[in-house]
């Protein structure tokens, strides 16, 4: 099975964190995640990470450090996540694929129901 290159990003908002809920019509439903997306043929994790925030997101984010990636198989697909803690620069958040959204103390992030896959980047940004 082909491994997938996903960039993700933990985006501050001052002294908040942004996390998102996948819509009903996405897999793994109604999971919460670091937002994300798929590296296109010929782009950088950066510049990948950045188009995606933008698209799904509609917001400028500045990344500040790379984190540990993750290799995550799910029942249909194996990920490598490649997770980046950022911060938001300008843009009004606009949910383009996702359902909803909190931007919530880095304590609280605990308390969601994340995906799988992200819970190792939760851990290690939680041990920050």
């Amino acid at each position: 099975m082909k491994t997938i290159p996903v960039t993700c990003a933990i985006i501050h908002f001052d002294d908040k964190i942004l996390a998102v809920q996948r819509s009903e019509l996405m897999k793994l439903p109604l999971k919460w995640e670091f937002a994300d997306g798929k590296i296109e043929t010929g782009e950088t994790e950066i510049d990948c990470i950045k188009r995606e925030i933008f698209e799904e997101l509609n917001i400028q984010i500045e990344i500040k450090e790379k984190l540990t990636s993750i290799l995550h198989q799910y029942p249909d697909c194996k990920i490598k996540l490649i997770p980046f803690i950022a911060e938001y620069l300008s843009g009004e958040l606009i949910l383009r694929d996702h359902c909803d959204f909190v931007l919530t103390n880095k304590e609280e992030l605990n308390n969601l129901d994340w995906a799988e896959a992200d819970l190792p980047v939760l851990k290690e940004f939680l041990e920050i």
